[in-house]
């Protein structure tokens, strides 16, 4: 099983050389801290900001310069700052290559909910909405199940959706899967994980067509 800083090991392989990446909140932000040294790639954040670098150390900290989820970042040779107008035409005009989102929810047809929960006061809904209208490659990354042991990925989201029919590819603290027609296609399992507690841990239709490799991070 992993930890939050498995996960973003793990969505790290999918970050290819070249590609524009805009990080959600949560785990998503620790994703830059794991990248490989031998490729180049540029994080973008909707508050305005282009090439984000790993968190800072302790006692290194900018207050000025924070990402779109008020955490203090670093910022790379080259990185610039622009008015989030400018930000979001990045992302409206499809310049991003890849979107990593944390999520409360997912459904099989890849559905997301990740900005509000019924009662409890939010802020507003950010970027993501933005964003799942139009990336069209999204990766979730989010804890398979929540505190009470329940199920986050689900035949149906119940609560209020972010985007539709928007995800591609979901890596939990269990498992790697990618939203096909039929489901959640089973492609890895996290170490020490075997199929069948993924079976107990999902609610929507998981497909297992095949033997499942563990994961390699």
């Amino acid at each position: 099983m992993l930890d939050k800083n498995g996960i973003a090991k793990r969505i790290a392989k999918e970050v290819k050389d070249g590609y524009y990446v805009n990080l959600g909140i949560g785990i998503p932000t620790l994703v830059a801290n794991f990248v490989r040294e031998d490729i180049s790639v540029e994080f973008q954040s909707e508050n305005g900001v282009l090439g984000m670098g790993p968190f800072p150390f302790e006692g290194d900290e900018d207050a000025d310069i924070i990402n779109a989820g008020k955490q203090t970042i670093t910022t790379l040779p080259g990185a610039s700052f622009f008015d989030s107008a400018t930000s979001f035409g990045m992302i409206r005009g499809q310049h991003v290559d890849l979107t990593i989102l944390g999520a409360m929810e997912v459904s099989e047809t890849g559905d997301i909910a990740n900005w509000k929960i019924p009662g409890k006061m939010v802020k507003g809904m950010g970027g993501a909405m933005d964003l799942v209208a139009s990336a069209e490659n999204i990766i979730v990354a989010m804890m398979h199940t929540n505190r009470a042991g329940a199920s986050k990925l689900l035949k149906k989201c119940s609560l209020p959706l972010t985007g539709v029919g928007c995800v591609k590819k979901i890596i939990t603290n269990l498992a790697v899967l990618e939203v096909v027609p039929e489901g959640f296609l089973l492609l890895e399992r996290a170490p020490g994980v075997s199929v069948s507690e993924i079976k107990n841990a999902t609610e929507g239709t998981l497909i297992v067509s095949r033997d499942i490799p563990e994961m390699k991070i």
